[in-house]
């Protein structure tokens, strides 16, 4: 019987867990260590997907027009959902890709982070000091919004444009978060460019990154502004550190890729982002933190500023304006961007033809609209390189499932709710007892894993592969994880619950019941192997048992997540 008396938690398992540790460890390895029978599984794709579909084109993306299969709709909105329920899975077959999409990114949001907060009453004094209220406000943003595509296109950029609530310097941390994400998420449906420019003026992002008071140059104690912004600005949230052709590929010279911008270009684009301050001296409320930072002329560098062959002659907010405009007209915000978008929601190795499709989208949106997010979106989800079962058999194709979508998967798929509206999940990024990552909980601005990380010794670097996820997976955060979602699926967190009802209702039968969990949580890409693995443990346990159904729901639901096939998504 798969109880909390039967089936006992994974050991801890020892060895070193430093930085070294994690990039040597391949996933193989770790999957003996689950402990879960699956270690005889079968690898590769698989499930019953069946062809795709007929695809027509659209300009620059190739756009699928047949109706999908409730397997195709599952795995369509793996990429661009935070996790599908059956009724999602009916309303994509029944309306279609597209159709899905244009209702999706017209849906308004329900409420934003800070007025959540404010809704449940963490704006007192008492947290001003603390980030109280940050997790159980997220989670259940991520969890129930029925805004589900801009939920995932928000983690997607606050992936890539990161801030970490541990390492905002102010009071009221948690509004201060709040603030930041609500600017990735009223924005991520409207142009990357206003992305930028709202990331600029936002305090948290001015304390994370250190230009908030940012200062101009002392000639007196040598002093220079701080360049931590202008460097990320280019390096992570725009351009990359390489000169990238259309389809994003690395412009070479005698061999060697070509830089995209050096210490000077850093220096000069440092000048302009001095004097940016908090709009208000006020902290007896967190308001001030909504508001977009302002221009202390005192603290401005004067002068022109210099940096990727553009000289930006305004000062203060407008010397910003026109910073930014160079930055976004730059030949690599394209491909870049759209590689990091890609690899987010689809796949950590996107071919060039499809990067280069994507891009010309981000350049020109058709009406003549550069870094239009929504025509960007649709060109991503909508290409052929995604919604092509081609690439269930691609040794290329798909991504390790990142943790905190795995937690949000689960969730959807099983109608977690939280009736006190406590969400107590917390804090998920402990290695060793939860899941290694956390949403907004980044220890760093390159985020819990880098876009460009591939782990040595592997199959995967010997084939010049990236997995970001791997930087973060090894057997230590594998047992974590399996160890720590056990008791999410049988007992929650609080009260913090699934309703297995409907599920419920298919447990005697073990076949329906191991094929409706494949295909909410792995869009049916379990192979037979497994499959037949995971329904030889349901079998076990006797359906007249003492909670014998609800134990085989628990055990079809805890294998799957379990499985190499399930974090392996494609």
């Amino acid at each position: 019987m798969l109880d909390s008396e039967t089936l006992a938690p994974a050991e801890t398992a020892r060895g070193d867990q430093g930085a070294e540790a994690v990039a040597r460890s391949p996933w193989p390895v770790a999957a003996p260590a689950l402990g879960l029978a699956l270690a005889a599984c079968g690898g590769g794709g698989g499930g019953s997907s069946g062809g795709s579909p007929p695809a027509t084109s659209s300009g620059a993306v190739t756009v699928v027009a047949a109706p999908p299969t409730p397997v195709q709709a599952s795995r369509f909105l793996g990429q661009g959902t935070m996790g599908a329920t059956s009724a999602d899975i009916t309303a994509v077959t029944t309306k279609g890709y597209a159709t899905w999409l244009d209702e999706q990114l017209a849906t308004a949001r329900a409420t934003s982070f800070w007025d959540s907060l404010v809704a449940t009453g963490f704006n007192v004094v008492a947290n001003r000091d603390n980030e109280a209220g940050w997790d159980p406000t997220v989670w259940r943003m991520l969890i129930t919004s029925p805004d589900q595509l801009r939920q995932r296109v928000g983690m997607a950029l606050l992936d890539m444009l990161v801030v970490g609530i541990g390492g905002i310097n102010l009071n009221w941390r948690q509004f201060a978060m709040a603030a930041y994400v609500d600017v990735l998420w009223d924005n991520a449906f409207g142009n990357y460019r206003q992305i930028l420019e709202g990331i600029t003026y936002n305090a948290a992002m001015g304390s994370y990154l250190t230009f908030l008071n940012n200062r101009k140059a002392n000639p007196t104690t040598g002093s220079v502004p701080d360049e931590n912004y202008a460097r990320e600005l280019m390096q992570l949230f725009s351009l990359g550190v390489h000169q990238l052709n259309a389809d994003g590929t690395v412009k070479t010279s005698g061999g060697a890729p070509l830089e995209t911008y050096t210490p000077a270009d850093v220096s000069g684009l440092a000048r302009v982002f001095t004097g940016l301050t908090l709009a208000s001296s006020d902290s007896s409320t967190p308001d001030r933190y909504r508001q977009r930072m302002v221009m202390n002329a005192a603290n401005h560098e004067t002068g022109a500023a210099t940096f990727l062959g553009t000289t930006v002659s305004g000062e203060g907010v407008a010397g910003i304006k026109s910073a930014l405009d160079a930055i976004f007209a730059h030949p690599n915000v394209p491909p870049f961007v759209s590689r990091s978008l890609i690899q987010r929601l689809v796949t950590s190795n996107p071919s060039p033809a499809y990067v280069g499709r994507v891009a010309a989208v981000f350049a020109d949106n058709g009406k003549g609209v550069r870094g239009d997010m929504p025509s960007v979106i649709r060109a991503i989800l909508l290409d052929t390189d995604a919604r092509s079962d081609a690439a269930l058999t691609s040794t290329t194709a798909g991504r390790l499932r990142d943790p905190i979508g795995r937690l949000t998967g689960w969730a959807r798929a099983f109608g977690v709710t939280s009736p006190s509206n406590a969400w107590t999940i917390g804090d998920t990024s402990s290695t060793t007892s939860r899941l290694g990552q956390s949403p907004g909980r980044s220890p760093s601005v390159f985020n819990f894993f880098r876009p460009g990380y591939s782990p040595p010794n592997t199959a995967i670097s010997a084939a010049s592969l990236v997995a970001p996820e791997f930087q973060i997976t090894n057997e230590q955060t594998v047992i974590a994880f399996v160890n720590y979602m056990y008791g999410l699926v049988l007992n929650g967190a609080g009260d913090t619950k699934a309703n297995y009802t409907a599920t419920l209702t298919k447990a005697a039968d073990s076949q329906a019941l191991v094929d409706e969990v494949n295909l909410l949580l792995a869009a049916g890409q379990l192979p037979a192997p497994t499959v037949a693995t995971i329904k030889a443990a349901v079998d076990s346990i006797a359906t007249t048992a003492t909670n014998g159904l609800q134990n085989r729901v628990n055990a079809a639901i805890i294998l799957t997540l379990a499985s190499p096939d399930y974090l392996t998504v494609k």
